[in-house]
């Protein structure tokens, strides 16, 4: 009887110094993600970040040292930087420059039977072709003008029937109008021609107009160099303003009709020597 109560009392010990010597562990709790009013499972939110000045969420997206980035899956690819010289499209997607290196001249408001036989004497003394924006009412007592030009390899352009400076705010049905009306003037003259291109009167382009220009088949011919000749400020300051505004591609603006074209004329020559020298010219297609 004793011998069974001192093993009871050490077995009663032995348990109670166990249960008072191991660690005390806690059970990690986690919090299961609430459905939402639809019944779908809702995410848990990450953390908020406030933005950072990129526009970006501030947070630390850097990998780690030695690791290769990888980009969110259906991320575009960057863009390389816009080359300057902005392109071809002038205002309302009207063409502006060549595309190529060589630059093209282009002469506004003839035919005129006094200047724009001088420009034709200069473009054929430098093997080099022009386009001429021509106006229609000035064609039929011109037309031999017209055909020179074709002859001797040049490029035509709608230049509307008087210069109207408001033609294109008017209608659609009269816009056409005009440019119908030039152009038939224009294939009176040269029967069988072509005639790609249309400058706005004052390069006054609005939408009316370029869809009237492109439904009849037409470039909208915009320009990026403009020496102010219309303004008449002398030959030099025609030369010395196209030689410092033309660049690869050009379509220089100028006038061989509308008024005394003097200094237009005595600037021609050396005009046309060194943009054919710098750039090349060439006649658009």
């Amino acid at each position: 009887m004793r011998k069974r109560t001192m093993v009871a009392a050490a077995f009663a010990a032995l348990t109670l110094l166990v249960s008072g010597c191991a660690p005390t562990t806690r059970t990690a709790t986690h919090r299961l993600p609430t459905a939402d009013a639809s019944g779908d499972t809702a995410a848990p939110k990450p953390p908020k970040h406030s933005d950072g000045p990129d526009g970006s969420d501030g947070a630390d997206v850097s990998p780690p040292s030695g690791a290769t980035p990888t980009k969110p899956p259906g991320t575009p690819p960057k863009k390389p930087p816009a080359s300057g010289g902005g392109g071809m499209s002038g205002p309302l997607g009207t063409q502006r420059t060549t595309g190529v290196r060589a630059v093209a001249l282009t002469f506004d408001d003839g035919p005129h039977p006094v200047w724009t036989p001088k420009v034709l004497d200069d473009l054929k003394a430098a093997g080099v072709k022009a386009t001429f924006c021509l106006i229609g009412q000035q064609i039929k007592a011109h037309a031999d003008l017209v055909a020179r030009m074709v002859r001797e390899g040049h490029q035509l352009c709608n230049h509307s029937w008087k210069h109207d400076l408001k033609l294109g705010k008017k209608s659609e049905a009269e816009i056409r109008a005009d440019l119908v009306r030039t152009n038939q003037a224009i294939e009176k003259a040269v029967p069988g021609v072509k005639i790609p291109y249309f400058r706005a009167p004052g390069g006054n382009w609005t939408s009316a107009m370029i869809k009237v220009v492109t439904e009849l088949g037409m470039t909208p011919l915009h320009w990026d160099v403009d020496p102010q000749d219309w303004a008449k400020p002398g030959a030099t300051k025609i030369t010395n303003r196209v030689e410092g505004s033309a660049r690869a591609g050009s379509i220089v603006l100028m006038h061989d009709g509308g008024g005394d074209r003097s200094g237009t004329a005595t600037a021609c020559p050396q005009v046309i020597a060194w943009l054919k020298k710098k750039y090349g010219i060439v006649r658009l297609a």
